[in-house]
């Protein structure tokens, strides 16, 4: 058998959990923080000691992030995404785990996905716990900061919050408060670097692995314990893995089959294996965070 081959059939099986990492979104045009080798791009993400440590990094963050949000919020579901989705409408999934903030499972069609990372869709204020939604902020700084998105900057691949920004741009930048309570705690609401996920969020990711069948990993390097740690208690209760992403990762040892492919083409001939039609999603996208898209 190929290894496409014993792929469509632990899938077909039924009873697929899939994790999802940035690998999955770059097809889209979404940058990640890593590359196929899984170390960490030359600019470094906002860490939450930083973000909540002083006005100014939050400055620098929103100021970025202002300039990013567009890319982010304009991205479509790739055939991927489709192809995801179209696996969970033939029933081969028993769920989804995303480290992506981006929203493209939900605006390709996948429902009741785990956001392990939260989402770029939501803004939450640190002192009230108010929730509002990322577009409304993105139109009260565009209200304060006139023509800062019209900044003629060179095309950045550092995702959202870390685009590069001229110190001087960043400096002039006017931050906005929470519209309950004032405070300028404002933060998007995923989960940064140095921020540990919710306890229950990783409950909810444990059970669904360990209920699994197989353990589909797609587009994740692994490098960090937030998206590994399902791959080792998978092979720790005998659940096959698969990992399918560009270069090397550090879950490949505990893999039960490793495919280094792009996954837009991977995942249509898996769909089509198994019979599953790939569709072209609710239309609407509905962005979703690492921080980041994922890490």
């Amino acid at each position: 058998m190929t290894d496409t081959d014993r792929l469509a059939e632990l899938v077909r099986g039924g009873g697929v959990a899939i994790l999802s990492g940035a690998g999955i979104s770059t097809e889209s045009g979404i940058p990640d923080y890593r590359g196929p080798s899984g170390r960490l791009r030359a600019q470094l993400p906002m860490t939450i000691r930083e973000f909540t440590g002083s006005v100014e990094a939050r400055r620098r963050y929103w100021a970025r992030s202002q300039i990013g949000w567009p890319r982010m919020s304009s991205a479509t579901p790739n055939a991927g995404h489709q192809a995801v989705a179209a696996l969970q409408a033939a029933g081969v999934l028993a769920g989804i785990i995303t480290q992506n903030v981006d929203g493209l499972h939900q605006a390709a069609g996948t429902r009741s996905v785990i956001e392990l990372h939260g989402s770029l869709a939501r803004v939450v204020c640190l002192e009230c716990g108010a929730r509002t939604p990322r577009a409304e902020l993105a139109e009260r700084l565009s209200a304060a900061n006139p023509g800062f998105a019209e900044l003629a900057l060179t095309p950045s691949d550092n995702p959202d919050g870390d685009v590069a920004l001229a110190e001087e741009h960043v400096a002039r930048f006017r931050l906005v408060g929470c519209e309950c309570c004032g405070s300028d705690l404002l933060k998007p609401d995923v989960v940064f670097f140095g921020e540990n996920v919710p306890h229950p969020r990783v409950e909810r990711c444990y059970a669904l692995v360990t209920a699994a069948a197989c353990l589909l990993v797609l587009g994740s390097s692994l490098t960090v314990m937030s998206g590994l740690r399902f791959v080792q208690r998978a092979r720790r209760d005998g659940i096959p893995v698969v990992i399918i992403t560009r270069g090397v990762t550090r879950g490949d040892p505990l893999a039960d089959l490793k495919l280094d492919a792009s996954l837009g083409p991977t995942l249509t001939r898996l769909a089509a294996a198994i019979g599953a039609t790939a569709g072209t999603g609710s239309g609407d996208h509905v962005p979703a965070t690492p921080a980041p898209t994922g890490r």
